[in-house]
Formats: structure tokens, sequence, C-alpha cells
């Protein structure tokens, strides 16, 4: 049996997110037809993705070789931050810039010239697929941009440390640690409000398409109406000419 779900989310995620919402609708009520319930319910309640996530869901559709680049980097990271050698986490961190670097130019290489805070946004969420296993799972299907806001080199990869970092651990937070601690404490609320915008923009989205099948169904009627008019009139007109044809005849004979 086709998996309608999974073709549902290569177009929808490959496709301008100008087109989500109204080819959504239009897959869903194609898996109804089919018989496919789930399928269909699970079409409807696909997210339309941000402009930014959009550009990355692109890119690793098009070109199925980022992820797999992604991976690697990401395994080397995690393997260089467990075993501590200073020398090759310099040289994956180089590594790890320069790819960031050459897949965002990729992303938008057949695009028009992008924003400032798409691209940022672009780049942001790449170098969080390096370091969050769940960012990378979700490419090709991200709703919105990911940031990752932790230090280290990848997800579960340890940062170097010294006695004296040790030492610091058990000692009262320093002024630099509690800033980090409000600043991820913004970033969450970020995110948190990212979603809630996400969240509303999704119920615009559906209201507008729901006045626009609206206006599209009114106006058909619309059209509807007026042919039946036309023909109303072009029928009472020629009621109206055999009534005068049928007068002159009886005029006539009545002389």
């Amino acid at each position: 049996m086709t998996d309608l779900l999974a073709e549902a989310k290569a177009e929808l995620y490959r496709a301008d997110p100008e087109e989500f919402m109204s080819r959504r609708q239009e897959l869903a009520a194609a898996a109804r037809e089919a018989g496919q319930a789930a399928a269909a319910k699970s079409i409807g309640a696909l997210r339309k993705p941000t402009r930014s996530a959009w550009v990355v869901n692109r890119l690793v559709r098009d070109d199925p070789e980022v992820t797999g680049r992604l991976a690697a980097l990401a395994a080397e990271l995690r393997d260089a931050g467990a075993s501590m050698d200073g020398g090759r986490i310099r040289e994956l961190s180089a590594a790890r810039a320069r790819l960031v670097d050459e897949l965002t130019r990729q992303a938008f290489d057949d695009l028009p010239a992008p924003a400032a805070a798409v691209r940022e946004e672009v780049t942001a969420t790449l170098d969080a697929a390096l370091a969050d296993p769940e960012v990378a799972a979700n490419l090709g299907t991200l709703v919105r941009a990911a940031h990752w806001a932790g230090f280290g080199l990848a997800d579960g990869a340890p940062a170097p440390t010294t006695p004296a970092a040790k030492t610091k651990k058990s000692a009262p937070a320093e002024p630099g640690a509690e800033r980090e601690r409000r600043h991820r404490e913004k970033i969450m609320e970020a995110e948190r409000a990212v979603a809630e915008a996400d969240r509303a923009v999704d119920a615009a989205n559906a209201a507008e398409q729901r006045l626009e099948d609206a206006v599209r169904r009114l106006e058909a009627e619309l059209a509807q109406a007026r042919q039946q008019l036309a023909e109303a009139r072009r029928q009472a007109y020629r009621a109206e000419s055999q009534q005068r044809r049928a007068g002159e005849t009886l005029s006539r004979l009545q002389r």
C-alpha cells in the first residue's frame, strides 16, 4: 500500500511554505478518498514550516548527502570530546564551521537573497544538527529553526576540564555561570514564544484557508446564478417574441 503520509511529507516540506496550507488540504482529502482515514488525519495535522526551516528541509531533501555529512562530523565531534584530544577538537571545530558555512551557502544557491535573520537561523539550525541528535533526526520535516544553547562539541560530549575546573564545580556559582543560566532561561522563554507564535500562525492560516474556500464556493455559486439569470432572460425574451408574433397573427385573422 502506498505510504500517503510519507509522500505528503516529502511534497509539503519540499514545496514553498506559501503553498503548504492549500496543498495539505488537497492531500488529506485525497487520502480520505483513498480510504486511508488515519493517513488523512496525520496529513491534516502536519505543521507549516517557517521560511528558515523550509530552506533547511529543502536542502536535505534535494541533496541526500547533506544528512550523511552532518552525521559523520557529529560522530567525530563526539569521539573527540570524549577522548579530550585538544588538537583533534580544534581541528574538528574548524571543520564544523567550514561545513556549516558551506551548507548554508548551498541552501541559498538558487533562492533569492535571504533576509539576514533567515540566513542566521539556517546557520544556527545546521549547527544545532551537529550537536543535537533530535534536531538531526528531524531534518527534512522541521517546522522551525533550531538553536544549540549548550557548550562543547556535541550533545553528550563533555568539554575538556582541568583540576582547577573540577574544583570550581563545587564552589558557589560565579557571576559568569549565573549569566549563562539566565541566558539559557531567556532562550527557553524565546523558544516557548516561538512555539506559541507557530500555533497562532497555524490557526490564522487555517482560518484564512477556510475563508478562502468559502469565498471560492460563493464565487462559484454567484457565477452559476449569473448563468441561470442570463438563461432566464433569454427565455423571457423568446417568450415575449412568441407572444408578440401570436398577437400579430390573431390581429390579422380578426380583420
